[in-house]
């Protein structure tokens, strides 16, 4: 396990301080604040350590409220809504500085056999013959060095490879409204199922809304030409996956107007089961010119 996995897992062990209460800190992102990923993917821990390890995360709603003080910790507190025969509800607050920042609504279920089938997995090219995250970023010349290594620091936990040019790497010009990327940790993790779902929540943040910029042209905050941030995050668990595999993020934006973008994808094995689904709007907009 690299040393920069050990340290996310580390930053997602979250401290219990009362029954239903608990604590976590901030790493590095991209931009100046907490990253959303971490904190979704922080409560998801919170509202999992009150519910009983056979039953997994299904679905979760969260919204961004405010954006997260990097330097100050985070105080994640758990309403148990509903404990019933096959699912138990969650709700988490995410509290910084007396006002809250996140919250999250989360679903956990009881594993049962039901009916199945699922949307094919779609086309991509084999992960291997792509090259890595770090290898794509420093092939980009107009890049500012400084934000590279913002880029490398933040995802370094993560085996990130764009299938094609992401909106920083190359933009000016409108392109379909469509991103893939496979990721996978940077290491092998425990066979604890609610973990991988963690991991895999905490890397959906990461490239969502780029769909979005993909259809306007634009490069994203990595070259100044938008500001933005996430505003509400849905995920659906369908399948079991492991995040320390290969997975498939296949992203699409069907909308953008009053300021807002939308962001749809399926995450798939790479053996082609249907494992997530995903949706998140985000606050995108150009800056003015004075």
């Amino acid at each position: 396990m690299s040393e920069e996995l050990q340290s996310l897992l580390d930053l997602l062990d979250l401290e219990r301080i009362e029954e239903d209460i608990f604590r976590g800190r901030s790493r590095s992102a991209v931009v100046p604040r907490v990253f959303g990923g971490q904190v979704a993917a922080q409560a998801l821990v919170a509202a999992g350590r009150t519910v009983p390890q056979e039953r997994l995360p299904h679905s979760l709603h969260a919204y961004f409220l405010r954006p997260g003080d990097p330097g100050a910790p985070i105080v994640y507190e758990v309403d148990r809504l509903r404990d019933g025969r096959s699912f138990t509800t969650r709700r988490v607050v995410a509290v910084q500085h007396g006002k809250p920042i996140f919250g999250l609504s989360a679903s956990f279920q009881t594993y049962e056999e039901g009916l199945d089938h699922q949307a094919p997995m779609p086309a991509a090219p084999d992960p291997a013959t792509l090259p890595t995250g770090e290898e794509r970023l420093r092939s980009y010349p107009h890049l500012p060095a400084e934000t590279v290594e913002r880029f490398i620091e933040a995802r370094a936990a993560v085996d990130l490879r764009y299938v094609d040019d992401p909106p920083f790497g190359r933009f000016g010009e409108p392109r379909e409204a469509h991103s893939q990327v496979w990721f996978r940790t940077n290491g092998k993790l425990a066979d604890d199922p609610l973990l991988h779902v963690v991991l895999a929540t905490y890397v959906s943040d990461m490239t969502l809304l780029d769909s979005v910029l993909l259809a306007h042209g634009r490069g994203g905050w990595a070259v100044g030409d938008v500001v933005g941030a996430s505003l509400d995050h849905a995920m659906w668990f369908h399948r079991p996956f492991r995040a320390d595999e290969w997975l498939l993020y296949d992203q699409h934006s069907p909308s953008a107007s009053g300021g807002r973008g939308l962001g749809q994808a399926r995450i798939y094995t790479q053996d082609g089961r249907l494992a997530i689904s995903v949706i998140q709007e985000g606050v995108i907009r150009v800056p003015r010119e004075h």
